[in-house]
């Protein structure tokens, strides 16, 4: 039964050495509780067990009892507190035949005990401890494979460090210790110690022996803590503590620390509950835990973020329990990646986590520190005095005492805490049951920041893909953009806009709102944005823009409307058409600073009105005019109206330097009060540095028509002083009124325009068809090669849609 397939030879032997290494340094550190505890932890580490537990012999000899345990809760695997010696359990077997029993699932599968286990595919390891004569080390696994030979080796290893149990029976029938207690399961009969009832004022002789006595002097809101440590799953394994109220005749409660664990059962008698308690009153701090817990509380209700749970948890217990270092991680698979660390320099961190540091803080596999992995597998918090010999990752933490808290969220774990002193720290009770809270409650937090973290950055991906990356450069003028999102909710909205480049010199701002805030609506906006830059590259005027997105709209069916405000800017020109479906209109800034609120008529907006008409606007620009296009969040809020807003747009508008746009932008958005998504769209028009030489000539369809086009070309490229590259402009108009004429029909236009030496020549027709560049031409071919000429004294060429046509375009560097 391999345990891990193709595992070599070194690994095992690393493995196998490192778990004696840590029992070593385990063996020497004082015996205790918590000592044993930590070496069963290794069998978790090193040898794969879900579960290893001690059960010792009751001095009757008739049961074998759980004294201590590791690992998942035993009755998950099925397992019980006591087996009877003479059974026919693996512990049983282990015991009388003084050897080690190795169990696979198939050889569990005829015992009455598989029968009890939920899992089909459990092993099980007994090993004998001290011969057999004391008890047994019990170990399972979940592995398919079960226990292979090298974690047969670490578990032999840990069965031989394990110090000898003391039989249960023990703790029954002995003379009690002045502080210690003995409560019966069964009958609720309590044996106290001195000392417990001087705490509690009651003299012996008036004690009647019934728990109840003693807690019925227990403070009301205590009393449910208190009952839950005799709870099974809270107490079958391993030690508890717990701090409670008692009422007193004169002054405030006395604060009680009980420490207890549970025995379990055997032929000598019921279950009992055994431990001390002491007076803990002198260890609790002016501040009561529930405050803490209350501020904690408050304070990650508010947190929203995996950052601000970080931070809420450091100021809840860096300061109150005076530490010197705190760090907050979360678990991904098997790495702990560190969210926050208090203080934040890798000098006040150990060594080995400075080796591991990234650009900001390291992350580690659990597997590296053993004491950690434990403590997560357990799932509750635990405590390390001054002296406590653990690994150097964890060590240089805490010198003077380390606390660990796992972090549990919805049944798994989300992270850990790790809290440190540099010198000996004495954990009074209040502390103890300031990590208890702060465990589930930082948990809780931990795992739903994570989520609204992952959404956000869902929505802000979907946001950012649906609107433009960046805007395109634009000859004689400049754009710039912002987009702020609702900052409540679900952070997507329908705000878009859009810089759409037009031939001509013309460019087209385009500015909108769909109804609501939900991917519903961010949908319907990447749509539209679509639907409006793909009318506008057809050459539709904007009036016709605006009534083909209403239209498609009104198709899709939906219950969401859109509004949209859409200015064509002729750049050559200085004059723009605006049309408005429902949206605020455009603010002009002109170049003396006078600002205007354009006057320009609307229409309703898109996906209301089927019959609804358009009208265009004119507006005129002079060099240095700010164009400004918004959304109805910038200048409305549930304390300003829509004109009030609007107007103080303006005025800030008019406050602004327009030879920085972008501080221009930053200026309108500073000190924004944001209850709805805000999009902003500015435009500076500068003019063009050079006006381009423009001419046209309509080509008639009479025989020999490409000869008076020629003519034109080059009588006009004459005019504008063009000698040298005539003859490929006569070649490129050639070839592309050749194929308008013999592929189209109806009317054909040559468009010549010259800028900044780049000479254009475009053919219009009124065929959709995309000219097609063949692939191959064979030598008896009569047709095909005009394309490819046009393409080889192109610096470059294409085509654009036209109303319902196409334009074919070619352009030539000259005087190069």
């Amino acid at each position: 039964m391999a345990n891990v397939v193709g595992e070599s030879a070194t690994a095992r032997r690393t493995r196998t050495s490192r778990a004696g290494l840590a029992l070593a340094t385990l063996t020497a550190a004082p015996a205790g509780p918590e000592r044993l505890r930590r070496m069963l932890e290794q069998a978790l580490v090193f040898a794969g067990a879900a579960f290893v537990g001690v059960y010792a012999l009751e001095r009757s000899g008739g049961t074998l009892c759980l004294t201590e345990c590791v690992g998942v809760p035993r009755t998950l695997l099925g397992l019980r507190d006591g087996y009877p010696l003479t059974g026919r359990s693996p512990l049983a077997d282990a015991c009388r035949g003084r050897r080690s029993v190795w169990l696979g699932p198939e050889d569990l599968a005829d015992r009455a005990e598989a029968r009890r286990m939920p899992a089909t595919d459990l092993s099980v390891a007994a090993l004998p401890l001290d011969g057999g004569e004391s008890g047994c080390l019990l170990a399972v696994t979940e592995s398919p494979g079960g226990f292979g030979s090298e974690d047969r080796a670490c578990l032999e290893l840990i069965a031989e460090a394990v110090p000898c149990p003391v039989p249960a029976a023990d703790a029954h029938g002995e003379e009690l210790p002045p502080d210690a207690f003995r409560l019966a399961m069964d009958t609720g009969r309590i044996e106290v110690g001195d000392a417990i009832l001087e705490l509690f004022g009651i003299g012996r002789a008036d004690f009647d022996g019934k728990v109840e006595t003693l807690l019925s002097l227990t403070v009301p809101e205590d009393l449910p803590a208190l009952m839950s440590v005799v709870e099974a799953d809270h107490m079958s394994i391993g030690e508890r503590e717990l701090e409670f109220r008692i009422l007193q005749p004169d002054g405030p409660p006395r604060w009680l620390r009980l420490r207890g664990r549970m025995v379990p059962g055997g032929e000598s008698g019921p279950a009992r509950l055994v431990g001390t308690v002491a007076d803990a009153s002198t260890l609790r701090p002016g501040v009561t835990d529930v405050a803490r817990v209350q501020r904690l509380a408050a304070a990650l209700a508010t947190a929203g973020t995996v950052r601000d749970v970080s931070q809420a948890v450091v100021a809840a217990l860096r300061e109150p329990l005076r530490a010197d270092r705190i760090a907050l991680a979360e678990l991904e698979n098997d790495r702990l990646v560190v969210l926050v660390l208090d203080p934040p320099e890798p000098e006040s961190w150990p060594d080995l986590w400075r080796l591991q540091w990234r650009t900001e803080w390291p992350d580690a596999p659990v597997r590296t520190m053993p004491t950690l992995a434990a403590a997560l597998r357990e799932g509750r918090p635990q405590i390390w005095p001054a002296g406590t010999v653990l690994e150097p990752a964890l060590a240089d933490v805490g010198p003077g005492g380390l606390a660990v808290l796992p972090l549990p969220a919805g049944g798994r774990m989300a992270g850990a805490c790790l809290i440190g002193w540099d010198s000996p720290h004495e954990f009074a009770p209040d502390e103890r049951a300031l990590l208890t809270a702060t465990a589930g409650l930082a948990g809780q937090a931990l795992a739903r920041a994570h989520a609204f973290d992952a959404e956000h950055e869902l929505v802000g991906m979907l946001q950012r893909t649906l609107l433009p990356g960046r805007l395109p450069r634009l000859p004689g003028a400049e754009a710039v953009a912002r987009y702020l999102p609702a900052t409540a909710g679900l952070e997507v909205g329908g705000d878009w806009y859009d810089v759409i480049p037009l031939p001509d010199q013309h460019v087209a701002l385009v500015i909108g709102d769909v109804q609501g805030h939900s991917a519903a609506a961010a949908t319907l906006m990447g749509q539209m944005r679509t639907a409006l830059r793909a009318y506008a590259t057809e050459g539709h005027p904007p009036d016709v823009v605006v009534s083909h997105a209403n239209r498609l709209l009104l198709e899709m069916e939906t219950d969401l409307f859109a509004t949209c405000a859409y200015v064509d800017v002729d750049i050559e020109a200085g004059a723009a058409w605006c049309v408005r479906a429902g949206h605020l209109p455009p603010v002009l800034r002109h170049p003396d600073g006078r600002v205007e609120i354009a006057e320009a008529e609307g229409g309703p907006p898109l996906g209301v009105l089927a019959e609804a008409d358009f009208p265009m606007t004119p507006l005129r620009f002079q060099p240095g005019t700010v164009l400004a296009l918004t959304t109805d969040g910038l200048v409305e809020s549930p304390d300003t109206d829509l004109d009030t807003g609007l107007d103080r747009f303006a005025r800030g508008l008019a406050a602004t330097d327009p030879g920085h746009l972008g501080l221009v932008a930053d200026a309108l958005l500073s000190d924004v009060r944001r209850a709805d998504d805000i999009a902003l769209l500015l435009m500076r028009y500068d003019g063009l540095a050079v006006r381009p030489l423009r001419e046209s000539w309509t080509v008639w369809r009479v025989p020999e028509a490409v000869s008076p086009a020629r003519r034109f070309t080059r009588r006009t490229l004459r005019s504008w002083g063009v000698g040298e590259e005539t003859d490929a402009a006569l070649l490129v108009v050639s070839e592309l009124v050749t194929n308008a004429l013999v592929h189209t029909e109806g009317r054909v236009r040559l468009d010549l325009s010259l800028v900044n030496h780049r000479l254009r020549i475009a053919v219009a027709d009124a065929s959709p068809r995309t000219p097609a560049k063949p692939t191959s031409i064979g030598w008896e071919a009569t047709g095909g090669r005009g394309i490819l000429l046009v393409e080889a004294v192109s610096a470059c060429w294409g085509t654009l849609p036209v109303s319902g046509g196409k334009q074919v375009w070619s352009e030539l560097l000259l005087g190069r």
